[in-house]
């Protein structure tokens, strides 16, 4: 019986390494703001001026011009802040965006419509995996790969300003 709990035990822990968590640790330089250029689909993560990592990016199916509406496709423009996160997505991971701010709801108000909201860095869709193979195949979001999103997810705190540009 001892070998037998013996050789489990040693079993067990030589499968622990082969184990990896979505969740990542970070440990350098604070990320102090994220910058999205949509029409270079890039995305920095920077410490004040340096850039400490950079992303391709997809966007929404309808890339051009700022959101402004619920369903129009359209990924927003201008500063807001990083202000959740949610490990159960289902997209793998996902860092909130603060869309739509005051000045967002006033005017899609003012046109009789709702601004939308849920906008979200985050991964691949954990179902229907094809979807990510299209270019700005989000309803709106900023994606990045599974693996990218670890990194952001760990690395981007809330309360992080982000600036998303034309």
């Amino acid at each position: 019986m001892k070998r037998r709990s013996f050789g489990l035990g040693l079993l067990a822990l030589l499968a622990i390494p082969g184990c990896s968590s979505k969740f990542k640790r970070y440990n350098g330089p604070e990320v102090t703001s994220v910058v999205v250029n949509k029409s270079s689909r890039q995305m920095y993560l920077l410490h004040h001026t340096e850039i400490l990592k950079a992303y391709d990016i997809d966007l929404g199916f309808a890339p051009a011009g700022p959101k402004q509406f619920e369903g129009d496709g359209k990924t927003p423009e201008g500063t807001y802040l990083i202000d959740k996160r949610n490990p159960n997505s289902k997209f793998h991971l996902s860092v909130g965006i603060s869309y739509p701010n005051a000045e967002d709801i006033a005017y899609a108000q003012s046109q009789g419509k709702s601004p939308g909201g849920d906008i979200f860095i985050h991964g691949e869709p954990n179902k229907n995996r094809k979807l990510a193979k299209r270019k700005n195949w989000t309803a709106g979001c900023i994606a990045v790969k599974n693996r990218e999103i670890e990194q952001i997810y760990a690395m981007v705190r809330d309360g992080t300003v982000i600036t998303i540009r034309a």
